[in-house]
């Protein structure tokens, strides 16, 4: 059963779990709050622990609100797509042969077979773009890692919706965004020290900020950068 918690102008849905602690989300495409609380946590706690997260709650809100997005793709003739950051025309070329994707120049051609779908379309550039992000990142996260002294687990690449990347600092995995594929280089390397320095200070604490800049001097500039960039279109579901 879900609770409706009132904070002035904002609702937040709160979730009865069995967890120790109190979790704090905010949710596109609005900003939807929603709260995980113990089983048997007063409402009020609750309550006095969102309000002094308001301050938060109304700059990720409006992050998501003013967040450019791109415009919805129908992989078609001389349509544009970005590849690590540069703009390149897409052409589809039908061929009765296996699928392939290359870059020529300033066009990105989808060599498919003919009447593929425009979702058949979009599987194949998504499937190629995450290969991507992987061949990179597999050769950063080696490169790094041996610089800042830390050792990493798997590595994955997918699709995210709200972020770009992650760390789970207790096993080492790495989940990283597919879409880095279409930004500056210096973004996902930003990226992937930022996640690596996870696995020295789990939060963003001082310590985290200071690692970042012993490792990464303009770690800042980046992520400013990356985050001022149009993200990808979605279709929200329900949650």
């Amino acid at each position: 059963m879900v609770e409706k918690l009132s904070l002035g102008s904002i609702q937040a849905d709160v979730l009865r779990k069995r967890i120790k602690h109190v979790h704090l989300g905010v949710f596109p495409p609005e900003g939807a709050v929603r709260i995980s609380a113990p089983e048997h946590m007063a409402l009020d706690t609750i309550r006095v622990f969102a309000i002094s997260k308001l301050a938060w709650i109304k700059s990720q809100q409006r992050k998501m609100q003013t967040q450019v997005r791109e415009p919805e793709r129908d992989y078609i003739n001389r349509e544009s797509h970005y590849v690590w950051g540069k703009r390149y025309l897409l052409q589809i070329q039908e061929l009765q042969a296996p699928a392939k994707i290359t870059l020529k120049h300033k066009t990105l051609l989808l060599q498919v077979r003919p009447g593929t779908s425009r979702e058949k379309r979009q599987e194949l550039l998504e499937a190629w773009y995450r290969q991507q992000v992987r061949q990179e990142a597999q050769a950063l996260v080696r490169k790094w890692q041996a610089i800042m002294g830390v050792q990493a687990g798997k590595l994955l690449v997918q699709r995210m919706k709200t972020k770009w990347g992650s760390c789970n600092p207790k096993t080492g995995l790495i989940r990283l965004n597919t879409d880095l594929a279409k930004k500056p280089p210096e973004h996902l390397e930003y990226v992937v020290v930022h996640e690596l320095a996870h696995l020295i200070e789990a939060s963003h604490s001082e310590r985290f900020v200071a690692a970042m800049d012993m490792f990464l001097p303009k770690w800042q500039l980046y992520r400013a950068e990356l985050n001022s960039l149009p993200v990808r279109h979605e279709v929200w579901g329900q949650h």
